[in-house]
């Protein structure tokens, strides 16, 4: 047990945020699905003098499940524990079902718990997790379908000029005007800029590799569920044949451990996602990078990059982190502590214990929806 004792203290928030661009409220879109508002939960866990908090995108369910289920079994276990409290959750979820709403509550309180761990030792998270390097490889992520030509060239050619060298934009909903959408996007970014799509599963197989090899003639560099995240045989297809300098991605759907392994297993994927507030906050993410890494495979991490920040730079074989629009408005808008963004790198802050982050209760307050402490 840390000198600071068990944990004494939970608490849980739910939270619900309209999406907007520049600054205008309006729903969003991309190949198979439209929202108008981004939820998530806030989890904070206490032991002593420290206080960890964690956080995940998902559907407002998470809340119940945190508070009914998860968190007043953490009630004075040891906060270093984090293996213990992973698996002991992966446990207590068994009849509700862990993929989806489940993972996502699981992983908004592995991250608290991780933070509060980090804090305790009086060491930075990314420290923690053996400190690879300085920092992650950042991507703009946006491009909604939804998007008129004029704003899609503003989001991704802004993102170019502040120094991203890669940016992706949603495609699929519109198949017939994909190509177009895409060579405005390079036309905007230059030449030098990787470009990245994302289908959210919209394609079918064969309408997918025609998509690649068009892609690839405009210097796509990234092909992100050209069919669904389930087809996993779809995707190996697509990675067999899709042209050489294609990287087929996908697995931000990954809740369990064995998912990744199914993943792998099937040959699917070039760049494995793991989103660290649906895999399973920070345990969760570690497992899905070591099985990549043991299967030569590079990982990539999933949206919320204030704390993939902290877990990319952690470890060497992520290759980079997506700066989603909509959860870094979130993130500048809830959090201190962001990491910083630098010529194209997410840089975490090393100097303060954790992942540094700060929940600004008054800025935060607006968007509550739902408050259970223990």
């Amino acid at each position: 047990m840390t000198k600071e004792g068990a944990a004494t203290g939970a608490e849980v928030r739910g939270y619900t945020v309209p999406t907007r661009t520049d600054s205008v409220e309006r729903p969003e879109s991309d190949g198979t699905a439209r929202w108008d508002a981004t939820s998530l939960i806030v989890v904070q866990v206490t032991a002593g003098s420290e206080t960890g908090l964690g956080y995940a995108y998902g559907s407002p369910a998470m809340f119940a499940v945190a508070r009914e289920v998860l968190l007043p079994s953490l009630i004075g276990s040891d906060p270093l524990d984090t293996t213990r409290a992973f698996w002991s959750m992966a446990r207590s979820v068994r009849n509700q079902g862990w993929p989806g709403v489940c993972a996502g509550a699981i992983s908004a309180v592995d991250v608290a718990l991780h933070d509060l761990k980090a804090r305790l030792l009086d060491v930075s998270l990314t420290a923690l997790l053996g400190g690879a390097r300085r920092s992650v490889s950042a991507y703009g992520s946006g491009g909604f379908t939804d998007y008129s030509e004029r704003e899609l060239r503003d989001q991704l050619g802004g993102w170019a000029a502040e120094g991203m060298r890669a940016v992706k934009l949603k495609i699929g909903s519109d198949p017939d005007a994909d190509l177009a959408r895409v060579a405005a996007a390079r036309d905007a970014v230059g030449p030098d800029v990787e470009l990245f799509v994302d289908a959210n599963g919209a394609y079918e197989r064969k309408q997918a590799l025609w998509f690649a090899e068009r892609f690839a003639e405009l210097g796509v560099t990234w092909f992100e569920e050209p069919v669904s995240s389930d087809d996993l045989s779809g995707l190996r297809l697509l990675r067999d044949r899709a042209p050489g300098g294609v990287r087929i991605a996908a697995g931000e759907y990954g809740y369990t451990p064995a998912y990744f392994h199914a993943m792998l297993s099937a040959g699917a994927v070039d760049v494995i996602q793991a989103d660290a507030t649906r895999c399973g906050g920070v345990s969760g993410f570690l497992l899905a990078a070591a099985q990549a890494q043991g299967a030569g495979i590079p990982a990539s991490s999933h949206t919320a990059p204030a704390i993939h920040a902290s877990l990319g730079a952690a470890l060497p074989d992520v290759v980079n982190a997506e700066y989603f629009h909509d959860h870094v408005l979130v993130e500048r808008l809830f959090f201190d502590g962001l990491p910083t963004l630098a010529d194209g790198e997410l840089v975490p802050d090393r100097g303060s214990p954790g992942h540094g982050l700060t929940l600004r209760d008054a800025d935060a307050e607006p968007y509550l929806t739902a408050r259970w402490r223990s």
